[in-house]
């Protein structure tokens, strides 16, 4: 059974879900490989007060200790928001063959530094890897508006 883009986002959304119940900030990560779910996580920065633990950043490394490697080649990394610089750059190292984001981060995510970068021939991703954005959008921003709505009282 072929398993599609919104299935695998879905349970990112549970990851992220599982974040905002520890009052991070609610993003959700799962790497896939062969159809499979490898690693499952969410953002980890308050509960281990460390900035780096980004969703993205727990999920390269719970997935290559599941592989005994390095590299994520032939594997998917689906987000539920945009990921930042310093993701994407981790990402670059894993070889990772596609991301695929909910959210647009307009404020931190890498797309911005993509723009500038396009224009002189240069990127931070890997040559290999391909980017899918808004996949389930809306109940991505969702959660993180909802998050921040609450933040806010």
């Amino acid at each position: 059974m072929f398993l599609d883009d919104e299935y695998f986002m879905k349970q990112a959304l549970c990851e992220a879900e599982k974040g905002y119940a520890k009052n991070e900030v609610p993003v959700g990560a799962v790497v896939v490989a062969k159809n499979q779910i490898i690693a499952r996580t969410h953002n980890l920065t308050e509960v281990l007060h460390d900035p780096t633990s980004h969703a993205e950043m727990q999920a390269i490394t719970a997935a290559t200790e599941f592989l005994g490697g390095k590299y994520l080649i032939d594997c998917t990394l689906y987000v539920t928001l945009e990921p930042c610089a310093m993701c994407i750059s981790a990402l670059r190292w894993s070889q990772i063959s596609k991301i695929v984001f909910g959210a647009m981060d307009e404020k931190n995510g890498f797309l911005q530094f993509e723009k500038i970068l396009s224009e002189k021939n240069l990127s931070l991703l890997h040559p290999k890897t391909k980017i899918v954005g808004g996949i389930l959008q809306k109940d991505c921003e969702k959660l993180m508006k909802n998050f921040f709505t609450k933040k806010r009282k």
